[in-house]
């Protein structure tokens, strides 16, 4: 099923279904799950489980979504993590 509502992250255009690097740095964590929060709150499907005794925010579930590498991502050329680089 193709989810039609599904905007482009900071992603390849022809994502593999290889899970994304982990990601270490907690600045660039915070991007990408704020990026997935907001295509979910847009009406993207979700990519985990949704339980009853789990999260409900979709924050939370875009952030399990990056924990668990089922979402893509690129780093843009000269990002550090860590806003500007001061």
């Amino acid at each position: 099923m193709v989810d039609h509502h599904e905007e482009s992250l900071p992603a390849a255009a022809g994502a593999s279904d290889e899970p994304s690097p982990l990601i270490s740095s907690r600045f660039l964590f915070v991007d990408v799950a704020a990026q997935r929060a907001k295509q979910l709150r847009r009406g993207a499907l979700l990519r985990v489980e949704r339980h009853l005794s789990g999260p409900h925010k979709l924050e939370r579930l875009a952030m399990e979504e990056v924990k668990q590498q089922l979402v893509q991502y690129t780093v843009p050329e000269g990002y550090l993590g860590k806003g500007d680089g001061r």
